[in-house]
């Protein structure tokens, strides 16, 4: 299964020009967990939920007061939409995410989640099993000893 069939595509993104009194308005208002922030339309970083707490209580002063670059996690992981499950959930693995842009050419076409793998779980078995089949491997449960 490749990334673009799992991605959500209705993103929220910001300006890096904008404080996070905005940006934490625009999570609670579309309830997302983060918000791409984009400089001249390209896709620089993201603000999550984690990184809004953080910056928070490590500013110890309002939202309004606080640039989004304060919060923003970056250089940006991304991944191609083009790219599979597999290797996107190996890349959350290995650089400790939950959210993952989905870009080409710079171009930001979604973001794919933990969540949007969760969602997705039983058509991902479905899948592993009949590549499986395919190559000649069987179901775990079916195995049954030898009679030697």
């Amino acid at each position: 299964m490749l990334v673009r069939e799992l991605m959500t595509t209705d993103l929220v993104t910001a300006p890096i020009e904008t404080d996070m009194q905005r940006v934490a308005k625009r999570m609670l208002n579309a309830r997302v967990g983060s918000i791409i922030i984009t400089s001249d339309g390209t896709p620089t970083g993201i603000v999550t939920e984690s990184d809004a707490l953080r910056v928070g209580y490590a500013a110890d002063k309002p939202f309004s007061a606080v640039p989004v670059q304060a919060a923003m996690s970056h250089p940006l992981v991304t991944i191609e939409p083009t790219a599979t499950v597999r290797a996107a959930t190996n890349r959350m693995v290995d650089e400790e995410i939950k959210k993952l842009p989905v870009v080409s050419e710079l171009e930001l076409h979604g973001i794919l989640t933990m969540t949007d793998i969760i969602r997705a779980h039983s058509d991902l078995l479905k899948e592993a099993r009949t590549i499986e089949q395919g190559r000649g491997l069987h179901d775990p449960d079916d195995w049954q000893p030898s009679e030697e």
